[in-house]
């Protein structure tokens, strides 16, 4: 038992720990050094950013063939942490069952998670690389299933990118 070291040995400080110099000093340089790097600036307007693949903007419902894909399931509502996401299904003769009747997204609630994309067994929400959102009002917030709407062809990248990461 006498060759244990305690805690408070073995945490003991050397001397140039315990004033801290070399630590400042190398925290200085790092600074200078990134003070003396080129910036990276974008002209907004002018000069826009495109997003990679995996980039999660707006949550956007998929168009294809002009249906949605979207089959009314729910478990987009149901996982949603911020419960942005309220769908209501209604019948249909088509081949599959259901739809959405009412689909809705509030985007001033959302918290771009992923876990609706994530978990849509149908791939009928993904995230889209819509980055500029803008709302006068709060109900401009809520977008309805005609504002979410977009065509498959747009969304190709990121639907790449989440049968890649499954």
């Amino acid at each position: 038992m006498a060759n244990v070291k305690t805690n408070t040995e073995a945490q003991r400080l050397t001397f140039w720990e315990r004033i801290y110099l070399p630590e400042i000093a190398r925290g200085m340089g790092l600074t200078f050094k990134q003070m003396l790097q080129p910036t990276f600036t974008r002209q907004y307007p002018e000069e826009r950013w495109e997003p990679e693949g995996s980039y999660r903007g707006r949550p956007v419902l998929v168009l294809e063939d002009g249906k949605e894909r979207c089959v009314a399931c729910g478990l987009c509502s149901r996982v949603c942490p911020a419960l942005a996401i309220e769908v209501r299904a209604a019948e249909t003769t088509d081949d599959k069952e259901r739809y959405p009747e009412k689909f809705e997204i509030n985007m001033l609630r959302c918290i771009y998670c992923g876990f609706c994309e994530e978990v849509c067994p149908e791939e009928a929400i993904v995230m889209s690389k819509d980055y500029e959102l803008v709302f006068g009002s709060q109900e401009e917030g809520i977008l309805g299933k005609e504002k979410l709407l977009v065509p498959v062809a747009q969304l190709r990248d990121r639907l790449e990118f989440l049968r890649q990461w499954k």
